[in-house]
């Protein structure tokens, strides 16, 4: 039987929940957390046969934990909640999670994600945990179609305890589907197709997806996706021409579990997105037309080993292979060189990584969890225009290795306190290595990274919580040897990188605290209630930044002299800065209604100059209403993300105006008869053609956009 569209999980925000495939499992692992276990009960039964799931999250502490109760702010979409949001690009995803926020303008290729105002190599993607470390000046971070996801989560604030260089701002990783996000007990193979369209961009979508579960143990997933859309209609009622899209997305997954208690996977996603628009994509973009094709290869292997009966070992090993590609082919002479030449950047990344729990029992109240393991991972960039060198794409490489190790105490009524609590105490140590033939020496450096949270339930309703961090950001292969033109002001003035190879890795302090309620059976049979906020403070150390100086013609210098009114960028350090800022999610559902609010802030400045840093983002509410129709198997909701009027600015060309973009969606979904497996979706985004732009883009975002999808699912 298919899932009723009544019975989805509770929102966390935009919808905070996650069917996680090993349920068993991690039930398992959290055997011995008191303050956990009941918190990620699942499958508890309710009325009409619907199941209610709570949230798990696995990427927040790499073991499974709800994420209420951790120390922090921690959001999971699930593949539910995916579908109604139709997404096209990981921006549709996000949207409406709190201090998260996709700049670069409405080109696909040029979203690039931020979290809690650290953008760009300042978050760690994740993609089933391969690294996605590929950087651009002026194309996207990532690139996977949403059509792949089976869930998404996004872990804010510092992770380098966890995760290394790149965890100041955040995790998000990305999860793809399985054949246990199709099959019901019981079935064994299935096929579902897919069709979908959307008016902004006259974008036409294709998808199929094969799964089976031939014999006991194995499992197997095939999925193929089509997109081919155009120019975007912008709110003002512009259009953003030269936006040509042609995707082919590809997925292929099996795992097979053996000896009882292990399990190993094979995956391999690609991601083909052949492009027509300007060589800088991001915002207006220019006139100068390129040819582009984006490549994005993911090879994974994993094992693992999870027997409940085992305290010592629960274990996960990860390997992967991920390598990005863009070549762009010039069509016109409007650029920076001639048409016909062919631009090519191309990043690689080969990983390892090693998880392993122990768990241990201390007195009958007091249970502690030992996460600890290594990651390794190379990186290499190569570069080319025509046949020689690509301006600010220097061919170089970077090695990473670190060891880390976190524990999580459980205690019940600690120190003769009601209640229980939890502490998640970590530590990492990470080494790198960044070298180039640009450079004499090769950039070595290493960086401990501790944290401590902290979560008090008083009672099982309540939560305080508070933790501190401290984060590092290693330099990128651009900001240590960038050379060349950066770019051209007519025919005689000329704007040249400049390498810095002695950039240091930035670094914060972070200090988080907050506290949540939750409810159960509050008003109705059934009905959940769950608000959680933060308020967090930033230090930073040795910020990177780009510092382009380009005298002004005619004030600064005289255009006639050679080379007088030339320029340079250069990656400096920005020796201290300070940010703040505030977090509120809220969810309420029953048998009828659900519905998610939050709040998002966020300030900061340059404390030598006291300047606003150039990462901010305006006060922004989300808001998420469904009413549920379960006599005709359907849903229907309004969304909406409202943003005050951004002047934390220190051009007034970057101020902002306010605005508010409203959402509708409907889903139908029988249950059972002659169209059980059917599925529609309808969507109307930004239904009143709100005219906006976001913070430091220079170009409108997209207009009114009426969707619809539908699918099939054949199972047996």
């Amino acid at each position: 039987m298919m899932k009723t569209l009544w019975g989805v999980a509770p929102l966390s925000l935009a919808a905070a929940t996650v069917m996680w495939s090993e349920t068993a499992s991690a039930q398992d692992a959290n055997e011995m957390a008191p303050m956990t276990q009941e918190n990620l009960e699942v499958g508890r039964p309710e009325g009409d046969g619907a199941l209610r799931m709570n949230t798990i999250s696995v990427t927040a502490t790499r073991n499974a934990i709800d994420p209420f109760v951790y120390p922090g702010m921690v959001t999971v979409i699930d593949r539910e909640e995916l579908q109604r949001l139709q997404p096209s690009t990981p921006d549709d995803v996000l949207k409406l999670v709190p201090n998260v926020e996709f700049t670069g303008g409405p080109r696909r290729t040029g979203e690039v994600p931020s979290i809690r105002g650290f953008s760009g190599p300042d978050v760690v993607l994740l993609v089933d945990g391969a690294r996605q470390n590929f950087g651009s000046a002026h194309d996207g971070r990532f690139f996977i179609d949403p059509s792949l996801l089976r869930s998404v989560e996004v872990l804010r604030g510092p992770a380098s305890a966890l995760y290394g260089s790149g965890g100041t701002g955040g995790v998000i990783e990305f999860r793809t589907v399985t054949p246990d996000d199709f099959l019901a007990p019981g079935e064994t193979f299935g096929a579902r197709v897919g069709a979908g369209v959307q008016s902004v961009n006259e974008e036409l979508l294709g998808t199929f997806t094969a799964y089976g579960k031939p014999l006991e143990g194995l499992e197997l997933l095939g999925s193929v996706t089509h997109r081919d859309s155009g120019d975007i209609e912008l709110g003002d009622g512009d259009r953003l021409d030269n936006t040509d899209d042609s995707i082919l997305s590809g997925l292929v997954k099996g795992g097979f579990e053996f000896g009882d208690h292990h399990r190993v996977e094979a995956s391999y996603t690609r991601f083909a997105n052949d492009a027509e628009e300007p060589n800088n994509g991001q915002g207006l973009g220019g006139d100068d037309v390129v040819d582009k094709e984006i490549r994005s290869d993911n090879v994974r292997l994993a094992y693992s080993f999870d027997d409940p009966g085992n305290r010592w070992i629960d274990l996960d090993v990860t390997g992967y292979y991920t390598a990005f590609q863009a070549d762009e082919l010039r069509l016109d002479d409007n650029g920076a060189g001639p048409s016909g030449e062919l631009l090519k950047r191309d990043v690689d990344t080969l990983g390892f990584r090693l998880d392993n729990r122990s768990r241990f029992r201390l007195t009958d109240g007091a249970e502690v969890t030992l996460t600890y393991g290594t990651e390794v991972y190379r990186d290499d960039q190569n570069g080319a225009a025509g046949d020689g060198e690509r301006d600010g794409v220097p061919d170089a490489e970077a090695f990473f290795t670190g060891v880390f190790g976190q524990a999580e105490f459980n205690l019940a009524e600690p120190f003769g306190l009601p209640g229980d609590l939890l502490i998640l105490p970590g530590l990492r140590f990470d080494r790198y290595e960044a070298s180039s033939d640009l450079a004499d020496d090769e950039t070595t450096e290493s960086r401990l990274s501790p944290r401590i949270g902290v979560s008090y339930l008083p009672q099982e309703w309540l939560l305080f919580f508070a933790n501190y961090a401290e984060a590092f950001r290693a330099p990128t292969f651009d900001e240590l040897y960038l050379t060349g033109t950066h770019f051209r002001l007519g025919p005689s003035i000329t704007n040249r990188f400049v390498p810095n190879p002695d950039l240091k890795p930035q670094t914060t302090q972070t200090v988080e605290f907050g506290a949540g309620l939750t409810f159960d059976e509050i008003a109705f049979p059934r009905d959940t209630f769950s608000i959680k906020a933060t308020h967090f403070r930033i230090w930073g150390e040795d910020f990177i930044d780009q510092s382009v100086n380009q005298p002004t013609p005619g004030v600064d210098c005289i255009p006639a002299i050679p080379g007088d009114c030339d320029g340079t960028t250069r990656a400096t350090n920005v020796p201290e800065a300070e940010l703040w800022g505030s977090e509120v999610e809220a969810s309420y559902e029953n048998d009828r209604i659900l519905l998610g609010f939050g709040f998002s802030m966020i300030d900061g400045e340059n404390e030598d100059t006291g300047e606003k840093l150039n990462t901010l983002t305006p006060n922004t509410y989300t808001f998420n209403t469904g009413i549920k129709l379960p006599e005709i198997d359907s849903l229907i909701g309004w969304r909406a993300v409202i943003a005050q009027e951004f002047d934390e600015v220190n051009d007034e060309s970057e101020r902002r105006q306010p605005y508010d973009v409203h959402d509708f969606y409907f889903a139908y979904q029988p249950s059972d008869g002659l169209l059980e497996g059917f599925r529609l979706d309808l969507g109307i985004d930004n239904a009143f053609d709100e005219e906006y732009a976001r913070v430091f883009t220079n170009a409108n975002e997209a207009g009114r956009n009426f969707k619809a999808a539908v699918s099939y699912s054949l199972n047996w």
